[in-house]
């Protein structure tokens, strides 16, 4: 017998390794790890973001006052557009932020001064943050729905279905965004009365959990304004997605279409969305301060940062501080939520695995 002939030796159990093999990470497990551990600007959004998130759900316990309490005759000393005072910084020396801060004799301590109201600025800045977060959540939420169900259902059946829907949408896209979103926020306003409108925006309200009808109306408008974006971009991964091969092989063993659309296309065109809804909380947070400061969105008293901006515009010079505090608040949040996004589109571009 020769050598090529011979049987093979048996394996011994001593040769087989029988040590536990480590569990290789999902997609959005490593995804995340990318992002915490090698994405700087991903790292100082999410710090940011998740600081703010901090802020507005422990507004009741860091503020010191009620963000909607007048402060005159409730508060000895304290004044209209009174400015910020820590008590703590007195002893210090003399440096412009310090002096900024620095409080008069016989000043009561507000650390970011008061509003036209007598109303203690800091703790409405505080209350804001809870209002502007759930405000960019819920309209990005809504639109997302609505625009991933009509970008899924364009892309997936084609033909007249795609043209319509997509034409639409264009008619949509052709407006700006905000003169568009002022133009069906009045719509929404004048209507409000209408029983049938009322008893809807009543019920929108109690899910939401916004008593303010113009902050409502706001998030609506904003949102309709916003689906085509999300829509157009589902739309395009579902275009790819449906000619792989993972798609054919559920159509050959029997699966709906809804199941295939739903179950198989849909999961896979998520990353991308995800993308899209961080930096779209951002700008629905700029376009919420952006109808409360024209009237049109939050209204009195309701603190949030762009109605607060809007009541004291012509304080500008005499009292910065009322415009300074709530503008900072907008711009931190939303280059928190600019920057996560970046960090997210990288860490889950698998081309900017290696960079």
């Amino acid at each position: 017998m020769t050598t090529q002939d011979a049987p093979a030796s048996p394996v011994k159990p001593a040769d087989i390794d029988f040590s536990p093999r480590r569990k290789s990470r999902g997609f959005w497990s490593e995804a995340l790890r990318d992002l915490v551990t090698r994405r700087r600007s991903g790292q100082v959004g999410l710090i940011i973001v998740l600081s703010m998130i901090a802020v507005a759900l422990l507004a009741p316990t860091l503020a010191t006052h009620p963000p909607n309490m007048v402060l005159i005759g409730k508060e000895e000393g304290v004044k209209r557009r009174q400015p910020p005072c820590i008590h703590a910084v007195d002893n210090l020396p003399s440096l412009p932020i310090v002096d900024f801060f620095r409080c008069e004799p016989g000043q009561p301590e507000h650390y970011f001064g008061t509003d036209g109201n007598a109303r203690d600025l800091y703790s409405r800045v505080l209350f804001g943050a809870r209002v502007s977060l759930k405000a960019g959540i819920y309209t990005v939420t809504l639109a997302i729905l609505v625009g991933m169900v009509l970008g899924a259902v364009a892309g997936y059946v084609g033909s007249f279905t795609d043209n319509a829907l997509m034409r639409i949408l264009d008619v949509v896209l052709a407006f700006p965004s905000l003169i568009l979103a002022i133009a069906i926020n009045s719509a929404l306003l004048t209507v409000a009365d209408d029983s049938i409108f009322s008893r809807g925006l009543g019920v929108m309200q109690r899910v939401f959990g916004f008593e303010d009808i113009g902050l409502l109306t706001a998030l609506i408008s904003i949102a309709i304004v916003s689906i085509p974006t999300y829509a157009r971009l589902v739309r395009s991964q579902v275009l790819s997605l449906k000619e792989q091969e993972f798609v054919t092989a559920a159509r050959s063993i029997g699966a709906r279409d809804s199941r295939i659309l739903f179950r198989a296309i849909l999961p896979n065109a998520m990353a991308p969305l995800i993308v899209a809804a961080t930096l779209g909380i951002a700008t629905a947070i700029l376009d919420t301060a952006a109808l409360s400061f024209l009237g049109l969105g939050a209204q009195p008293p309701t603190a949030e940062w762009g109605a607060m901006i809007g009541a004291e515009r012509n304080q500008m010079f005499t009292s910065p501080h009322l415009i300074i505090f709530p503008a900072l608040a907008i711009v931190v949040t939303v280059l928190g939520f600019n920057l996560l996004g970046d960090g997210l589109r990288d860490s889950l571009d698998p081309r900017m695995k290696n960079r």
